[in-house]
């Protein structure tokens, strides 16, 4: 699994990293608020440990716009211990609030808790066969779609496609994985069935189609749900 580390101290973060690493999990490293989010957008990240106090944009700024489109586990990470600053934290959508200086191997033991609890009880996909992202809504067992409470007719291969995205929220699928997990099939060298369907997916989805805020394009790669 793929952890992201952002602090504006370089020790730290290098510190962290090396425990993680450790425990077996990949690490990735950012210094700012702004940095974390590009990060973001061009990984598949699993949990993000996050310092509240950092130059261009804040833990706290960070988090919430992270909450817009992401739904991993956060531990925040603050020199200040007051409860009015973990409440703050935790509100903004924290999952975990841990206080400088820490014991290396409590991080360690709320990290392995986060991300036991983001697999088991699903990261995506949530009770009742429900996958929820933000105002998009899919119920996986009667196949139905709403976006803010309005329900969305998809046909049969749009929902595929757009559930075979959702689940795997994050990870970019190219049009030939794309084809190949929906039709069983190679996909046709020249054939743009893929991008017709997308197309279509994104008019009912998205307020503005021309900026999504579910379905995006990774120019050259292929498509992911954020």
């Amino acid at each position: 699994m793929k952890i992201l580390v952002v602090d504006d101290d370089r020790e730290i973060v290098d510190g962290i990293s090396i425990f993680l690493s450790g425990e077996g999990y990949e690490t990735l490293k950012a210094y700012n608020g702004m940095d974390a989010l590009e990060m973001l957008n061009e990984n598949d990240v699993h949990l993000m440990i996050l310092d509240v106090m950092m130059p261009k944009l804040d833990g706290i700024k960070t988090l919430m716009k992270l909450r817009e489109s992401r739904n991993i586990p956060v531990i925040l990470l603050s020199a200040k211990s007051e409860d009015a600053d973990k409440i703050l934290g935790l509100t903004a959508g924290a999952d975990d609030y841990v206080t400088k200086p820490f014991n290396p191997s409590e991080l360690m033991a709320r990290v392995k808790s986060q991300l036991r609890r983001y697999t088991t009880l699903g990261s995506i996909a949530g009770k009742g066969g429900v996958i929820t992202i933000s105002g998009l809504c899919i119920n996986t067992e009667n196949r139905t779609v709403t976006v803010d409470g309005e329900e969305v007719r998809l046909t049969r291969i749009e929902y595929n496609i757009l559930e075979l995205l959702a689940r795997n929220r994050g990870r970019v699928f190219s049009t030939e994985e794309i084809y190949k997990r929906v039709w069983n099939e190679t996909a046709v060298v020249g054939d743009n069935t893929i991008a017709v369907h997308i197309r279509h997916i994104r008019e009912k989805i998205e307020i503005n189609p021309g900026e999504p805020k579910y379905l995006k394009v990774v120019w050259g790669v292929g498509y992911k749900i954020i």
